[in-house]
């Protein structure tokens, strides 16, 4: 892990290709708006401030998680929330990291 990994940047390259490799969904945190300049086509998009509410669902999806955002940071706190409650994901940081 990396020193930026280490404050919520993101995974190296070699884990997301991991998560991928297990059938890891891809989700995007960012607001609509960015949403609409640019995203990984197969990704899901959650807003950060409503996946509190929304772990249960995320959790129904039974796989990996990959969650990125524009930098890592905002997938950092969503990481947190889904860790905390058992879901197997990673901060995949910046969404363009997905589409490797």
């Amino acid at each position: 892990m990396g020193f930026f990994n280490f404050f919520g940047g993101g995974s190296d390259t070699n884990q997301i290709k991991e998560y991928l490799d297990k059938g890891a969904v891809i989700l995007d945190v960012r607001n609509p708006d960015e949403w609409a300049q640019g995203k990984t086509e197969s990704a899901k998009l959650i807003t950060l401030s409503k996946i509190p509410n929304k772990v249960n669902e995320i959790k129904k999806w039974n796989k990996p998680v990959i969650i990125v955002c524009r930098s890592g940071g905002r997938a950092g706190n969503a990481l947190s929330y889904l860790t905390d409650a058992g879901i197997d994901a990673i901060n995949g940081g910046a969404w363009q990291n997905a589409d490797i």
